[in-house]
């Protein structure tokens, strides 16, 4: 990593504190002051889009077909992909020819002089990437994003496109594949392409952050932008009522109907087995474990751990959606035997961000989430069919 990278990584996350309330000195409130000034002009800049949508003087893009739209009002941290995850695979099971359409975040993407050359000479730009046919996957992590790459891999016979234009991705998958259904990943924002569903998912433990937008805080729209979703997601849920959060919802979207689910652990899988051994999670009590991540929040992911019994001896956190380098694993190889630990731990999304390496001196696990509904269905399948195919009574 050069030198300028590093700072930038310091840089954002010193921001990062900032934003959280982890910094209480006086160079952090000079710059509090600064990212909230940013964030006013970014919000007008918002509303405005909104409302050019809205008034339609710009306008979306139907595509003739289902369209589901998954995302949220923040910047990261939601639970998405178990959910984007998990409403493929029903729509799947009940017959559609589904395709997930990402923008592949982080992803490696044409550079930005040769997408102004396509422009200048009026040669058309290269297709989507197609990170999965169906059949196969085609794309390894780097060059297609993280969650594409998860959700490619997880999801045999869904299709999985990559494009920062998602109207040209699912008219791509709609021609090439015959798709009838898309789910907009990550999409609440990307207003081109109409939504017939617009499915918007909340953190339960940290709804809207500190009430700012970016990047004084985590807000990507105002909270008044609830009135957009189709349905209300709750993610993250203990199963307790939060009153508050219920009637700040339906002031904003009056009657909207709202579905709690919690992301429950299932299994761990060993990184350096051939055929990517499960350990079931009793396997982790009393075990001495090295936590490491690269998510926007890691105390959920170490909340797991410890509630399964692990002893974490260390942990480390990395930026999000960071690509880990050798020396990073020869770093936390040497922490877990220094600290007398058995294993590493890590999440799916780090996992498929982890370079292949011949040999593990330390055992390498991920730790599997799955989605599972508490209150307002009876199980996933049951929300999915109430929601998609409400004419058949589902």
């Amino acid at each position: 990593m050069s030198w300028v990278q590093k700072k930038l990584n310091t840089l954002e996350l010193y921001t990062v504190d900032v934003i959280l309330g982890r910094r209480e000195d006086a160079i952090s409130t000079l710059y509090g002051a600064f990212l909230q000034s940013l964030s006013i002009l970014f919000s007008g800049a918002v509303q405005l889009r909104t409302w050019l949508y809205r008034h339609r003087i710009f306008h979306d893009q139907p595509l003739g077909c289902l369209v589901v739209v998954v995302g949220n009002l923040t910047v990261g941290g939601t639970g998405k992909t178990p959910v984007v995850e998990t409403f493929a695979r029903a729509l799947q099971q009940r017959g559609r020819r589904v395709a997930i359409l990402s923008r592949g975040y982080k992803s490696k993407a044409p550079p930005f002089w040769k997408k102004w050359w396509f422009r200048l000479t009026h040669t058309a730009e290269p297709p989507p990437r197609v990170v999965s046919d169906g059949q196969r996957v085609l794309l390894d992590s780097e060059q297609a994003g993280d969650e594409p790459y998860m959700l490619a891999r997880n999801l045999p016979g869904v299709i999985v496109v990559v494009d920062k234009n998602r109207v040209k991705a699912g008219a791509y998958a709609i021609k090439h594949f015959g798709c009838d259904t898309l789910i907009l990943d990550d999409g609440f924002q990307y207003l081109p392409l109409k939504g017939s569903l617009n499915l918007l998912l909340v953190d339960k433990t940290n709804p809207f952050g500190n009430g700012h937008m970016l990047p004084r805080g985590i807000l990507r729209e105002p909270v008044k932008h609830l009135k957009r979703a189709s349905y209300v997601f709750l993610t993250k849920s203990n199963g307790r009522r939060d009153t508050e959060l219920e009637a700040l919802i339906q002031q904003h979207n009056p009657g909207v109907d709202v579905i709690e689910c919690a992301h429950r652990p299932q299994y761990l899988q060993r990184l350096d087995a051939p055929a990517g051994e499960r350990i079931p999670l009793a396997w982790l009590k009393g075990r001495k474990v090295v936590a490491f991540s690269g998510i926007a929040t890691p105390e959920s992911f170490e909340k797991f751990l410890r509630d399964l019994g692990a002893l974490i001896m260390a942990r480390e956190r990395f930026l999000d959606h960071y690509r880990y380098q050798s020396d990073d694993l020869d770093n936390l190889f040497a922490l877990a035997q220094r600290q007398g630990a058995e294993c590493l731990v890590t999440t799916e999304k780090d996992a498929v961000r982890i370079e292949a390496i011949k040999h593990f001196p330390v055992p390498v696990y991920y730790l599997r989430l799955e989605i599972e509904i508490v209150q307002g269905a009876a199980n996933f399948d049951e929300a999915v069919g109430r929601i998609c195919f409400p004419a058949q009574g589902a």
